[in-house]
This record gives C-alpha cells, structure tokens and sequence, in this order.
C-alpha cells in the first residue's frame, strides 16, 4: 500500500459532530454518589450533580412517577449539562426526551397536544415474549447464485455449539439477511424461526487470529452452549408515544419515520393505557418511566402550567426535569410575577436543584476539556487569557472562540494556539458588553432606537431592563 493510499483509510464509524454538550459522559458520581471534582466531562456543581444523581437513581428504580425537579441558576452554570449528564448516565434503555419551552408555539398542533406526546415519548414499555431461535457459530457457509444472475439463490450453512454441529439449508429470504449483516465463518449468531431475522452476536475467540477478519469495532464472544434451538426471552422498549401512533393511523407506522403524527384523540391514548395495564398485571410488559428534559420552562404560558399540573398526578407520569435561568419574573398569559416565571402551586411539587457559578479554576478546566473535544492544542498561556476572557463576559462566548483562535493557529501553518491568536479572535468577534458599549454610543445610526435620553443615564444596565420590559410587552401583545 503507497502512502497515499494509507492517508484514505479511515474509520468512518468515528466520525461524528462536536456539539455545545458532547464532551459529557455521564454525572461523574462515584458508587456512593459523590461527586468527583473533574470526571467524565462534568466539572464542578458538586452539590447540584449529587442531587441529580439521587434523581437518576429514583428514574432507575422505575417505582416514582409524576416527580418534578427544576434546575435553576444564572446563565452558563451547567444547567443543561447536568441534564445531558443524566441522559448519559441513565443510559440508552430508559427513554429520554429534551425539548425547548418555546418548541410547543412552532408545531402545528395545540400546545396541550405537544406536551402531552413529549410525556408520552419519555415513557417506555418493556414488552416480553418468548420466541424460538437458533443459536450457534458459522463452521460453514456455501451460497449457490443462478448462472443466468436472475432466479433464486440457494445455501447452506453449518452451525456448531459446543456439543453439537449441524447443516441447516437456506432459503431466500435468509441469504438476503446473511449478505446483507455480512456474515462469514466463525461469526456467532442467532437466527429468528419466526421472522427469520438474523442477528450477529459477534466473532468467535477460537477466531481470535483471524487478524484479516477482525477491525477496530469487533465484538469476541464465546461458542455458544447447549442445543443449537432454543427458547429465549425477547424483550422490546418502545414508547407509549410509538403506540399512539402506530394505533391512531391507517399508515401509523410510516409517520413515525416522517414526524407527521397529528394531533391524538385522548380515547386512543385512554386505550392503549388500559391495554397497557392489563399486560403489566398479566407479566407481559413492564412500565418503565423515562425523564422529560424541558429547557427553558419559563417561556411556557399559564395553560401549559396548568396542563402540566394535572398531567404529574397520573400514574402514566414521568419524571419531568426543567431548567430556567430567570429569577422574579411574570408568569407568560398572566399579569402576576412569579419566582422562575412559574406558578406558585406548580413550584409547590418541584424539588429544586441551585446551580453556582463556575470558579476562576473550574472555568479553565472546562475550556481545557473543550479544547481536548475539539482536538485543539492550546498554549498555557493562551489557556489563562482565554480563563480571563471567560470570567470577564461568559463562559459560552469563551467556548466559541477556541474553534475560531484554531482555525487562525492552521492558517499560519501552526500546531499550537497562542496567545496572538486568542486576542486576534477577541478583536474579530464581540461579546454582548462590548456590542452593548458600541450599539448606547451609535444608538441615533441605527433604525428604531427606542432608548430615550433619561434612560441613557441608567447606562447598559438600564438599556437591558429596557429590552427586557419591551420583550414582555411583545408576549403580551401576542397573546391578545
């Protein structure tokens, strides 16, 4: 292989999108739920990560519904982090859904409907069967293709386990699932009677030295045991939500890959609720109560509290986990103000989780974790100015300039970001205080500048409470 060649091997199956959130892991708490001080991309917020730990053991253990938590603090303190976290920690089996308070005002159906299918996608079902299979490792594979390339395939394929071995004659179907999962001698895997689903379990250890065989992502496991046949229990999760479609539409199936569900009507659901219980109270499926994420819960209006508040005292219920960075502010479609822009008798059910905001310390080893994540090398020296950047205007705006000090490090042919390229992007890209500094000193250049000359003596601070109060009076003026 020439060494051009080499350069395009590359393992696809890597590559994926850096996102605000992806280099977390998990809550990095230890088996007594203490949390680490830097672990598993969590930094900090030592206190708020306990407690969202006890939350994720409480989901876990599937026995309490309808609980509610809201996670509240200043902007950038790691409220939506610590939400990733639990998503990450709880794992792929228990149903997580994330969604934007201000999601439910875009979508073509009523706000009511919305939450009440985001509940139903953060609670799955467990549901067993058993079904015959046969379990064993490829010895031999044989498929015959017609001469003409038109017509029926036909095969063969020799199975073992560790006491027996056995030929077993192949139709269609199953040829077209062996090519398609790729499958070959000294694979282990399992063949579905019933649906005639093939499932790769993965490569044999007696084919451990099949070095041309084997890449960076297979799976040794051992020869299976026992009778080639055998009965075994499946168990599928899917969500209450999937149900809902698939039961309320002729082509329910097909709109759950398309995204147009439509609105549900509530006998339906009252339905599949009942059918639903019924299996549980027979051992057929098992309830297992995921977490509802909703980000910036102050932006929902009276009638989605309201909802909210009769939808937490069903059985049905999961755990719903908000977040908020506003402090005493109106409650949205009311006149009354309001801790967090939320009804009293809805904070009433809430535990409440305070985040704080970052040390000096901890704001440099969250912009260390970052530049690993981005694969960006940084100098110390740049590290701490960009530390200083962070605490002088806000840690997201400091996040942002490590892509961009690293693409003007490649342009200068350059490894390593320094300190030049760091206050090169600091000039080239504002802040809010800088872009506030220059819009209150050019105010009259710009069109509809609504800050009048007593306010100007307020100085930013007053031109945000402006902002601020116009934004209130927008809603307002919406609703009616």
């Amino acid at each position: 292989m020439t060494e051009a060649e080499k350069i395009e091997v590359r393992d696809i199956t890597r590559i994926e999108r850096i996102g605000a959130h992806s280099h977390i892991r998990g809550l990095g708490l230890d088996d007594v739920l203490e949390a680490r001080a830097v672990s598993q991309g969590m930094v900090g917020q030592k206190d708020a990560r306990r407690a969202a730990g006890v939350v994720v053991q409480m989901v876990r253990e599937g026995k309490i519904a309808g609980r509610c938590i809201l996670l509240a603090g200043e902007p950038s303190t790691g409220k939506t982090a610590i939400a990733v976290g639990m998503a990450q920690a709880l794992g792929t089996e228990t149903p997580f859904t994330s969604m934007s308070g201000s999601e439910i005002y875009s979508l073509e159906m009523s706000k009511t409907e919305a939450l009440s299918q985001a509940l139903r996608k953060s609670i799955g079902v467990r549901i067993k069967e058993e079904t015959e299979i046969i379990e064993g490792e490829v010895v031999e594979i044989q498929i015959e293709r017609p001469a003409t390339g038109t017509g029926q395939k036909v095969g063969k394929v020799t199975l073992k386990t560790t006491e027996m071995e056995t030929n077993y004659d192949l139709g269609n179907k199953i040829i077209e699932c062996f090519m398609k999962e790729k499958i070959q001698a000294g694979d282990v895997i399992t063949i579905d009677k019933a649906s005639g689903k093939v499932n790769k379990l993965g490569r044999s250890f007696t084919r451990a030295r099949d070095y041309d065989a084997t890449g960076a992502q297979t799976r040794f496991v051992q020869c299976p045991e026992g009778e080639l046949q055998k009965r075994k229990e499946v168990v599928h999760t899917v969500t209450l939500h999937e149900i809902d479609v698939i039961n309320s539409r002729t082509h329910g199936f097909l709109a759950l890959f398309s995204g147009d569900t439509g609105e549900i009507k509530q006998e339906v659901r009252d339905q599949i609720n009942n059918k639903v219980l019924e299996w549980r109270e027979e051992g057929k499926a098992e309830i297992n109560p995921g977490v509802l994420f909703i980000d910036e819960v102050h932006m929902l209006d009276i009638e989605c509290f309201s909802y909210l508040n009769r939808a937490l005292e069903s059985d049905m219920a999961p755990v719903v986990v908000m977040a908020t960075n506003r402090g005493i502010t109106r409650i949205r479609g009311t006149n009354y103000r309001s801790p967090h822009g939320i009804p009293i008798d809805l904070l009433d059910r809430m535990i409440i989780i305070r985040t704080v905001p970052y040390s000096e310390k901890e704001v440099k080893e969250i912009l260390k974790i970052r530049c690993e994540e981005e694969d960006c090398v940084m100098h110390p020296d740049a590290l701490t100015i960009l530390t200083r950047i962070a605490t002088d205007t806000s840690l997201r705006y400091a996040i942002q300039l490590i892509t961009t000090a690293n693409l003007v490090c490649r342009r200068r042919k350059a490894t390593e970001v320094n300190t030049e390229d760091v206050k090169k992007v600091y000039s080239l890209f504002l802040d809010e205080n800088r872009s506030s500094k220059i819009l209150k000193e050019y105010q009259d250049d710009y069109m509809f500048s609504e800050i009048t000359e007593k306010e100007e003596d307020f100085g930013i601070g007053g031109g945000s409470k402006r902002r601020l109060d116009i934004g209130a009076g927008d809603a307002e003026a919406m609703e009616h």
